[in-house]
């Protein structure tokens, strides 16, 4: 028996990288996935490209109208939401005294509002259809901790994880199970932007961040996309109807806790 057979999923920010393979490690294990992104094309074609068991939808999850439509919109395709993911997010660095109000703002409408109001919307569909659910809300090893050039997206991750502790008390009493997973430095396109900006604030040349940091994780290397969905098949199953408002590490050991 496949361990999500039967069971539904929204995974936001699902166009691509890690979202894109959680969804791939959901239809393997029997689940109907919606890849929700803000790029619909992309959605859709991703979708299209993983079978019969996808569907994409739109979702902006800064926008609370987007987010309302595209929850009824899988609820309408799949008969109810058994799975959400939060993982659409957004990174920025910038040194203190040059961080504005506008990327402050940006940021958090995606990493935090963009986390509790999607887990809202779909936790009034599972509480009304009385069969309870699994949330996984995206976290990041930034939100155990502060560094110099990335107060903004690691004051976001840490309220991600508050929001997991809080919202894994309150909703487990319908049955709803709410954990977070915490990836350390994961390889992908967005990588990119992350290395451009410490190229600028530290005066590296471009590439030496992100050789940097693969180097000092202790397995060795960077994470990639499918180092992460074992603990994401997990936290969706059966197998963890015990575990309640919990933030996991899965860093190749950059962290622990």
């Amino acid at each position: 028996m496949k361990r999500l057979a039967g069971k539904s999923a929204l995974i936001t920010g699902a166009a691509r990288g890690i979202g894109l393979a959680f969804a791939k490690a959901y239809i393997a294990e029997g689940a109907r996935v919606a890849i929700a992104d803000i790029d619909e094309a992309a959605a859709r074609n991703a979708a299209r490209e993983l079978g019969a068991n996808a569907i994409g939808v739109r979702m902006d999850v800064a926008d609370q109208a987007s987010i309302e439509a595209a929850v009824a919109e899988v609820e309408r395709a799949f008969g109810g939401i058994d799975i959400l993911v939060n993982n659409a997010a957004l990174f920025t660095a910038a040194p203190i005294a040059e961080i504005t109000r506008a990327d402050y703002d940006r940021v958090f409408a995606v990493n935090v509002a963009g986390t509790l109001f999607p887990l809202q919307a779909v936790a009034r569909g599972m509480v009304a259809r009385g069969k309870g659910g699994k949330v996984i809300n995206m976290a990041s090893q930034a939100g155990r901790r502060g560094e110099a050039l990335v107060a903004v997206y690691c004051a976001s991750k840490a309220a991600v994880i508050s929001l997991t502790q809080s919202a894994g008390l309150n909703l487990i009493s319908h049955g709803i199970n709410v954990n977070a997973i915490a990836p350390g430095v994961v390889d992908g396109e967005h990588w990119d932007g992350v290395d451009a900006l410490f190229a600028r604030y530290e005066n590296r040349p471009v590439g030496e961040k992100k050789r940097i940091v693969g180097a000092a994780v202790p397995f060795g290397r960077m994470g990639r996309p499918e180092d992460l969905t074992g603990m994401a098949v997990f936290l969706a199953s059966e197998e963890a109807n015990y575990i309640v408002a919990q933030t996991y590490n899965v860093d190749g050991g950059n962290w622990m806790s």
